[in-house]
């Protein structure tokens, strides 16, 4: 009897080794340790702990100690048999897939398409590749495989060509279904499905390997066909990121009612993540970000406490709570998605810098029908080129644009222009997407110094007006021209006080304006204080020369009057609760705004208004503009912009429905 149990006891060892240490199976076994068999009563006992029962997926561990006599051991052995293999079959119904890689290979004649949407599905497992029988595969597996690789949804193929080719190729199956419900975010969160025997060919049956296609995103359509372009209609989303440094990342925004507010991160998840993401033409979420974590929003909160089943075509389609009472935009919501691996990073780099993050940008281009690498010309390179070369690059925001690159030494061999001309308007994927010469480089400096140059960042500041506060400080102010010379020296009237009478007045329309720092790092001026402007009319230096637009426009959008409001002074004048001060202006003091604070210009101080001396009554559009030149980057500069609506009659005026960015109603 004795040499039964030990012979079950080393069967047991070896089926457990065999089956639990090759990475396909999660979780921990109960153990089963068997005592020597002795004279006495006690010495021959079983010890069976811990005992494990499975409850609704749930491993529970109940420690216990069971004796047993010898005369009862080998009935022992045969039922200690069958509560393991109850056992097993419990835990692999609760496993997950672990493969070590996985991969869509398309046929010959897709491999040219970027990206590669359709093809086998392969995992790597045990150093090998290998395919998955089709036979118990679903459209829910395959909505995970195309969620992971960027993709919003699945489509029809052409099964035909894919027979033909499997029956060409050698069979090398995986030994494993998989069960996916659709709303896994990667196929290692799908349940390993049952053994399948592997018996050469004939493992799969009638059968064929698994093949997946996948519907691209409007902005990932295959390079190679203009048909799938044709296919899209170009609906408005109801749904917008903002804030996000990468393609496929952004704090989540809402249209409600013409205005675009953020939604509160109370119950928010992977799964009304993913529906965002698919929304907007990306995969499924590979993070559902709380906390703010990519920048606070403005406005009101829209949604709050949502819940969503996963396959929602809109996140305005899943269940949620109208009332964000509680909610502050200190919880707004954010993501981040799969996105389809298009080889940007691969036609562009950055040489010279001293760390991967800054350089001489670089772009592979074709030169006597060859590829080759070469410098871009640096004539009116600004922010915004700089912003789409490190997106494209995957290295965030842009810090900084350079025109001279002398002190980046990168390869002579590259040296020359390929690239000329660029306008970017700050949302391109690629720097080829943006406006640029073509293969007629038109170049004045030339290359080597004067190539163009970025440093990038993983994070950025975002500069929003309070419209509340403008809205509730307008007023209008008579000022004779003798008390304005100082404001004419810098600019801040129109230009037909040159020629007016000294003893005349000007017409001002003055406000105040609270200027908040939402984003992640602190805005600073882009010049040292070494060239900071000394202005002796007002007794300060100028950090930068233009910091904010003011104009009055006519409804039809044509500019009537307009001031100009240089940064005199950059400083945190106030900070929420808990954050301290930074920036000061006194003694010379280093200036900008700290996260979380905001930098307040008061009605009262000079250049703060519009010279409004030769408009006529009427309606009109009274707009600010933050940062106008770009010249400190920033992560959003879509709500650098405040628009309200204004109503002159001669004598008062009435400013009312403020707006920031987008979200403005004519």
């Amino acid at each position: 009897m004795q040499g039964n149990a030990d012979i079950f006891a080393w069967e047991y060892i070896n089926f457990t080794n065999k089956n639990f240490s090759n990475g396909l199976y999660s979780g921990s076994m109960c153990l089963i340790y068997i005592t020597g068999m002795d004279s006495s009563p006690e010495d021959c006992d079983w010890l069976l702990y811990p005992v494990e029962w499975f409850m609704f997926g749930t491993v529970v561990c109940s420690w216990t100690k069971i004796y047993f006599q010898r005369s009862e051991l080998y009935i022992l052995s045969a039922v200690l048999r069958a509560v393991m293999t109850l056992f097993l079959c419990s835990v692999s119904q609760g496993l997950t897939v672990q493969v070590e890689d996985m991969r869509i290979r398309a046929t010959y004649s897709q491999r040219k398409r970027i990206p590669i949407t359709e093809g086998f599905l392969e995992v790597k497992d045990g150093g090998k590749w290998r395919q998955i029988c089709n036979e118990e595969w679903t459209e829910m597996n395959s909505r995970v495989i195309c969620g992971m690789y960027g993709f919003p949804g699945v489509k029809r193929f052409n099964t035909r060509p894919y027979k033909l080719l499997a029956k060409r190729r050698k069979k090398n199956y995986w030994g494993f279904s998989v069960n996916c419900t659709g709303n896994e975010a990667n196929l290692a969160d799908c349940k390993l499905g049952r053994e399948i025997e592997l018996k050469g060919n004939s493992t799969c049956g009638q059968g064929m390997p698994v093949v997946v296609s996948c519907v691209p995103g409007r902005a990932f359509a295959p390079s190679v066909s203009t048909g799938f372009r044709k296919a899209y209609r170009v609906e408005q989303p109801l749904v917008r990121l903002r804030g996000g440094a990468m393609i496929g990342e952004g704090r989540v925004e809402v249209l409600k009612n013409g205005e675009w507010g953020t939604v509160c991160d109370d119950n928010w998840n992977i799964r009304a993540a993913t529906v965002v993401c698919r929304e907007l033409g990306f995969g499924s979420a590979k993070e559902a970000l709380t906390g703010a974590r990519l920048g606070q929003g403005i406005g009101l909160v829209h949604m709050n406490e949502v819940e969503c089943s996963g396959f929602e075509k809109s996140l305005t389609e899943c269940y949620f709570n109208r009332d964000a009472l509680g909610c502050s935009h200190e919880e707004d919501a954010a993501v981040r998605c799969n996105v389809p691996a298009m080889g940007f990073h691969t036609r562009l780099r950055l040489s010279g810098g001293r760390n991967p993050y800054e350089g001489r940008v670089e772009v592979l281009a074709e030169k006597n029908g060859t590829l080759a690498w070469g410098t871009v010309c640096s004539d009116n390179w600004g922010t915004m080129e700089a912003m789409v070369v490190c997106r494209q690059l995957g290295l965030g925001f842009a810090s900084h644009a350079f025109q001279e690159t002398w002190y980046w030494g990168g390869e002579s061999s590259a040296d020359t222009v390929v690239m000329s001309g660029v306008r970017c308007s700050g949302t391109e994927l690629t720097l080829d997407q943006c406006l640029h010469h073509g293969k007629h480089i038109q170049c004045a400096k030339g290359g080597g110094r004067f190539s163009a140059g970025v440093s990038c960042t993983q994070t950025a500041p975002d500069l929003v007006l309070n419209a509340q506060v403008v809205e509730q400080t307008t007023y209008l102010e008579d000022r004779p021209m003798y008390a304005l010379q100082c404001a004419q020296e810098e600019n801040c009237l129109s230009s037909s006080a040159d020629k007016a009478d000294p003893t005349s007045y000007r017409r001002l329309l003055r406000f105040s304006s609270q200027i908040h720092n939402n984003g992640q790092s602190d805005f600073r001026p882009r010049a040292a204080h070494h060239s900071w402007i000394w202005h002796e009319c007002h007794r300060h230096y100028h950090s930068m020369e233009v910091f904010t637009h003011y104009d009055l426009l006519s409804l039809n959008g044509t500019k009537v009057a307009e001031g100009h409001k240089a940064s005199f002074c950059l400083e945190d004048s106030n900070c929420d609760e808990g954050i301290q001060k930074r920036y000061e202006c006194a003694n010379f003091g280093a200036q900008g705004i700290t996260v979380g604070c905001w930098d307040t210009y008061r009605h009262d101080i000079d250049c703060q208004w519009i010279d409004i001396t030769d408009i006529k009554p009427g309606d009109y559009i009274f707009q600010v503009v933050i940062n106008p030149n770009y010249e400190v980057a920033e992560s959003d500069y879509t709500n650098n912009v405040m628009k309200c609506r204004s109503r002159y009659d001669g004598q008062r005026i009435w400013m009312y429905n403020c707006r920031i960015g987008e979200t403005f109603i004519s």
